[in-house]
């Protein structure tokens, strides 16, 4: 087996836990902000740590008179807000078990996850998720009791606590040691049932510090400022805000990704952390603006030379012409660019899925360097992440201090190291198939080179084997389609099939302005999918993918159908990763037409 280990630069005490990195940041950089709240008017209020802290405790004490016992699972449903992060770290300061779910999760959902961890507490949003939680409480014996985070149930927690003692309080939060459990996530499940992923305090701790101890210096030195508006649900969003915590950083929070580019311009993040689609999206808009402006040709020129800029200085060198070709479309675009994300973005971390090499270096090309990084549940997220010192595009760079990366013989990443979780809750057969000899399992498919850096070239469960014989990842293919402005999503199909085809879903966002910039009627989604001429332009960024593979991989026929892939209609998990098995269900029939037609020419 080939493999690279990156020893730990630091050693953690077995008697800490997570609610440690809290009181650390306390102790050192009391002064800088935790957090800051959206007042509603375009600025922002700071929490300082000494208040958030007084204010953790005093809900982790109302958690205690509420019969909340050490080791408890209490699950929280809702979207990425300030009560989140609260109501997270008073669960740690009790003892107990924090359980995410996703705030778009079904009723059934909801009863799988609450009733596999046992959550005797389940605290949501809304009066719509708690009619949701009542509804299958009948399956959840377990549960004593619903709180809703609109009807105030902080501030009745805290009222409810004030005769639990300070004294009472410590010796819950320091009953919990490294390798006790912190919170159990389940898995998006984009196949089966969601398994419950037991991450330890060791988990976050070790990871947090590896991360920092890594990254923290150069990427998020103190003074820091994030907008966090992934799920944090989703174990990515969870560990950054946990690391947020740790290191003199300001968070701010929005929960609607609508309004996530007035965000932006009001909070002025340093650092974003964002899925592959958001980069997508934020260059898409740009590119229809300027067509629509009458400055496509302008913008394809700069996106081009911020490319060939970012190439070169990985090559180590960057020509004169092309320094002041980049610095004149510095003036031009790209300082406008930045602006939009708020003027003040010079990091990022993408992450969920392969962003692709060339929007990697599109964004370094204009001043925002995007990390990407590799990892699952299993990992607390990261596994691997780009060096800031030294970003190689198309890889998901070397791994995070105290861990080891393997590729066995069939070419699947194996992990072991800090960041592994335990196993899975209730499920010590999943555990044992997926933990061997030390070795966590990952499922995906990858490359190492001499100096550690990883490449992600598949998913073992997702490789296509043609009637041929020819195996084929389709997530390459998947990802060069999606960049497209037209193309919402995609699945490349093919497996046992005498050729390879995708179905596309087109992005009702982009297409007015699509069609509009084209000189073409405006139309809907459903007439668009039909229309040659938007048949035209899609083959054409069919034709483009599959110059990036042989032959016997290209895509060799294509279907557009009149509905998207969302969370929604069960085709993509929360963390938009799509269920291939669902969706190749699904549209059987699609796929029927496609390969009953007219066979392909060699």
């Amino acid at each position: 087996m080939k493999q690279f280990t990156n020893p730990p630069q630091h050693e953690s005490r077995p008697e800490e836990n997570t609610t440690d990195l809290l009181l650390g940041r306390f102790r050192k950089n009391p002064s800088v902000p935790i957090y800051e709240l959206a007042q509603g008017d375009g600025t922002y209020s700071p929490v300082s740590t000494a208040d958030f802290i007084t204010e953790v405790k005093q809900i982790a004490k109302g958690l205690i008179a509420s019969d909340v016992a050490p080791g408890d699972a209490v699950a929280i449903l809702s979207r990425t807000r300030y009560e989140w992060a609260l109501l997270d770290w008073a669960v740690w300061w009790t003892g107990g078990v924090s359980i995410p779910i996703y705030e778009t999760s079904s009723p059934s959902q909801i009863q799988w996850i609450a009733s596999d961890s046992a959550a005797t507490l389940a605290v949501v949003e809304s009066t719509r998720h708690k009619e949701d939680v009542e509804s299958v409480r009948g399956d959840l014996p377990a549960l004593k009791n619903i709180g809703v985070l609109d009807d105030g149930f902080l501030e009745e927690l805290k009222a409810r606590g004030a005769d639990v003692s300070d004294e009472d309080l410590e010796a819950r939060r320091t009953s919990r040691r490294m390798n006790d459990i912190a919170t159990i996530i389940y898995t998006s499940g984009t196949t089966g049932r969601p398994k419950g992923a037991e991450l330890t305090h060791a988990n976050f701790v070790d990871t947090t510090r590896s991360a920092l101890n890594l990254l923290g210096k150069e990427v998020l030195p103190p003074g820091s400022r994030l907008l966090m508006f992934l799920p944090i649900a989703h174990v990515f969003a969870r560990l950054i805000t946990v690391l947020a915590v740790a290191q003199p950083i300001t968070t701010a929070f929005t929960a609607d990704t609508k309004n996530l580019l007035p965000d932006l311009a009001a909070f002025k993040p340093t650092f974003l952390l964002a899925v592959p689609r958001v980069f997508e999206k934020v260059y898409n808009g740009a590119e229809a603006k300027a067509i629509a402006g009458g400055k496509g040709k302008i913008f394809t020129a700069a996106s081009e030379t911020a490319i060939a800029y970012s190439t070169a200085l990985s090559a180590g060198k960057v020509p004169f012409t092309l320094k002041a070709k980049h610095a004149l479309f510095d003036k031009l675009v790209y300082g406008k660019l930045r602006e939009a994300m708020g003027g003040q973005v010079s990091w990022a971390v993408s992450g969920g899925a392969p962003l692709g090499a060339r929007l990697s270096h599109f964004f370094r090309g204009i001043g925002v360097t995007i990390l990407e990084g590799y990892g699952l549940t299993e990992t607390t997220a990261p596994i691997s992440v780009n060096l800031p010192w030294d970003v190689r595009p198309g890889t998901v760079g070397p791994p995070l201090p105290g861990s080891t990366v393997s590729i066995d013989d069939s070419g699947e990443i194996l992990v072991k190291g800090v960041m592994v979780f335990k196993g899975y809750h209730n499920n010590p057969e999943a555990t044992a198939e997926s933990l061997q000899d030390g070795w966590f399992r990952t499922g995906d498919l990858g490359a190492l080179d001499e100096q550690g850096n990883l490449t992600i070239t598949g998913r073992s469960k997702e490789v296509i084997v043609t009637a041929g014989g020819k195996n084929i990842s389709p997530a390459q293919l998947e990802d060069q389609l999606r960049s497209h402005p037209l193309v919402s999503q995609c699945v490349v199909i093919g497996d046992q099939k005498p050729f390879i085809a995708a179905i596309l879903t087109l992005d009702a966002e982009m297409l007015s302005t699509w069609l509009k910039n084209n000189g073409l009627p405006d139309m809907s989604v459903a007439q668009a999918a039909q229309d040659e001429r938007v048949r035209a332009e899609l083959q054409t960024v069919v034709d483009r993918a599959n110059t990036s593979v042989s032959r016997a991989e290209s895509i060799r026929a294509f279907e557009v159908i009149d509905s998207d892939f969302t969370e929604e209609n069960g085709y993509l998990t929360p963390s938009l990763k799509l269920k291939r098995n669902v969706v190749v269900k699904d549209l059987a029939q699609v796929i029927d037409k496609i390969y009953s037609g007219t066979k392909p020419t060699s």
